[in-house]
């Protein structure tokens, strides 16, 4: 072959294996990533609670049948404003008036009794007992006075001796006559000092249940306690109720209370003075705003959740809200003003740390910018961004996550800035 050929053959091979490889190189590299990026601003930012709760009243009334009776007259309706006094149903309490009728009577009779023990018994009786004895005293005074008497006449030989003894005979009776009947006085002192004391019990015992048969008829007629709302009253006429039964229930309702029900993690985010706000599904257009009172200090079943009961005071002026009605708690537990805030999406987690992809423009293309991860510190976050503590400037591009993993160093294409953020808060 000829020299010439063969080289020629050697050089079109060469630089046949040259274009081979450079489609190969071209064909293997890949296109610059394009991504979407977003400017920090500055937010006002809320973090909040969401849970559900119930409502209660703040300071109920609660009215309960003191007798075993009928329901004679309903004078009220269920959720009617009412004023203090105001009757809301009758019982029947005609049965209680007689038994408080005969009461009566038998506490006269033993305050009578009690007076009488007081002056000593009986007045007849106590003259009797003391004239009796006053008249045997006497009887004695003066067989007594003819002893000294016949001794002097026997002395001047006037009388005999017979006279004398017969006379001491009946002296002797006379003193034992004194003796009986004041023993007996005094037996009867006694016993009317006791009679005292049984009969002032009497009197209390029967004083108590007087008492308590006049609140059994005052209970005939309930009335409202104080001005308010009557929000339960399960009772019809002709109803039978038992003593302790539930009659009615009220209170004011232009505050109320809700309980809500907390999740356990979320107890430590808790104070009290938080703002609340305050839905119900039944008026899913009004709102009701009022403030957290009593956090909870333990954690307690409800259903399948473990909870904190936080107490929270909610003004109903128009006493919209029911009590025990299931509603919407929403507590804007810590409030930032004005601060550096970045999308959620663009944070990223790595060994308890966080970190961003900032957007550097390369020097040598136009078009295209290099990412550089770096971490930053967080503070509070909401629904859609993150409060940007340190780590970040105002101005600076920070890349959003797409379809490719963003990586230190990586090169990319910016494609989108500022107005996709802002069309993703709005659609949020």
């Amino acid at each position: 072959m000829d020299r010439r050929l063969r080289n020629r053959i050697l050089l079109y091979l060469l630089l046949a294996g040259v274009l081979a490889y450079v489609l190969v190189e071209l064909s293997g590299r890949r296109p610059v990533p394009k991504i979407s990026a977003v400017t920090p601003m500055r937010e006002n930012l809320v973090t909040s609670i969401s849970s559900n709760g119930k409502v209660e009243p703040i300071a109920p009334y609660v009215m309960r049948a003191q007798l075993d009776t009928f329901v004679e007259k309903v004078r009220a309706t269920e959720g009617q404003t009412i004023k203090k006094g105001q009757m809301i149903l009758e019982l029947d309490v005609k049965d209680a008036a007689a038994r408080l009728s005969e009461a009566q009577g038998k506490l006269l009779r033993a305050q009578d009794d009690l007076r009488a023990a007081k002056a000593g018994g009986r007045t007849d009786e106590a003259a009797r007992v003391a004239g009796d004895l006053a008249k045997a005293q006497a009887e004695r005074d003066r067989r007594q006075k003819n002893h000294e008497a016949l001794r002097r006449l026997i002395a001047q030989q006037a009388a005999t001796q017979d006279e004398l003894a017969a006379n001491d005979l009946a002296l002797a009776e006379a003193q034992a006559e004194v003796t009986r009947l004041a023993a007996g006085k005094q037996e009867f002192e006694r016993s009317v000092k006791l009679d005292t004391d049984q009969a002032a019990l009497r009197v209390e015992q029967i004083q108590n249940e007087v008492a308590v048969l006049e609140e059994k008829v005052r209970q005939g007629g309930i009335t409202a306690p104080t001005d308010g709302t009557l929000y339960s009253l399960p009772v019809k006429a002709g109803d039978y109720v038992k003593v302790g039964e539930l009659l009615a229930e009220m209170a004011d309702l232009h505050k109320v209370r809700v309980r809500a029900f907390i999740d356990e993690p979320e107890l430590g985010a808790l104070e009290a003075n938080e703002p609340v706000k305050i839905t119900w599904d039944a008026l899913p257009s009004k709102t009701w705003v009022g403030k957290t009172e009593i956090v909870p200090k333990q954690v307690v079943p409800h259903g399948t959740r473990s909870v904190g009961e936080l107490l929270c005071a909610v003004n109903n002026d128009k006493l919209e809200l029911l009590p025990n009605i299931n509603v919407n708690v929403r507590i804007n537990s810590r409030e930032r003003i004005g601060v550096l805030a970045v999308p959620r999406g663009a944070v990223a987690a790595e060994g308890g740390r966080r970190y961003v992809f900032v957007v550097k423009r390369n020097q040598l293309s136009v078009n295209q910018s290099t990412l550089e991860k770096r971490e930053i510190h967080v503070g509070i976050a909401d629904a859609t961004n993150y409060e940007v503590v340190s780590g970040l400037e105002e101005g600076e591009l920070v890349a959003l996550p797409g379809d490719v993993d963003l990586h230190d160093g990586m090169t990319v294409t910016v494609i989108t800035t500022e107005v996709l953020y802002f069309q993703e808060r709005s659609n949020g």
